[in-house]
């Protein structure tokens, strides 16, 4: 496999900026970069995530090195108006400002080909609510690390509902506290227990979107 494939398994920052420039001096197109070596490489490391060869550290350099190549690769991408997979908003609810679990599945996201407007920490609902009106975002991902923010996704999804906008954007939430039962119970599209289950969940979604 290529050096990038291999610098964001071993997540390598450095190492998949260079592989980066060196395929873009070389000729090969930003998608071609993303679908042939960024995506499989993020298969590989969520396959090695499920069968606990890898942990969330590995997870977390992985996804630095995933977000290395992608600064490069982005203005490209959209230079050349290629069609993203989705568009995806994702934040840590408010009162919630742990970021670390909200950047991995983002950078796993983006390395999958979603487009991502990422809101930061301690989002108020409405911003949850513009991403997907005006931002146009149809996918929304919830992240709290925190029992006594979790209830602030239940604010945020009905706050979507109150805007006549909860059939416009599937929600996803995850989070150490979070579980299915709690999702079904707030009304949640889909739970992702860990990075990788969001990643694949998201994409289930934007399927299913694309064929409604």
């Amino acid at each position: 496999m290529s050096g990038l494939y291999d610098a964001i398994l071993r997540g390598d920052a450095k190492l998949a900026d260079q592989a980066t420039r060196d395929r873009l001096a070389g000729g090969i197109p930003a998608l071609d970069i993303v679908n042939r070596e960024m995506v499989p490489a993020m298969d590989e490391v969520g396959r090695k995530f499920e069968c606990e060869e890898y942990f969330v550290p590995h997870l977390l350099l992985s996804a630095r090195a995933m977000k290395a190549a992608l600064e490069l690769l982005r203005p490209l991408l959209a230079a050349a108006g290629v069609a993203r997979v989705g568009r995806v908003a994702i934040g840590t609810v408010k009162g919630d400002l742990h970021d670390i679990g909200k950047n991995i599945v983002g950078a796993m996201l983006e390395g999958a080909g979603f487009e991502l407007l990422d809101l930061g920490v301690d989002v108020d609902p409405q911003r949850f609510v513009d991403a997907v009106r005006t931002g146009r975002a149809g996918l929304v991902c919830l992240s709290a690390l925190l029992t006594t923010t979790m209830p602030a996704m239940k604010t945020t999804i009905d706050a979507l509902s109150s805007a006549g906008l909860r059939d416009d954007a599937a929600v996803i939430v995850g989070g150490a506290p979070v579980t299915q039962r709690f999702a079904d119970e707030i009304g949640a599209d889909g739970y992702g227990e860990n990075a990788m289950a969001a990643v694949a969940l998201a994409r289930r979604l934007a399927v299913a979107h694309e064929s409604a």
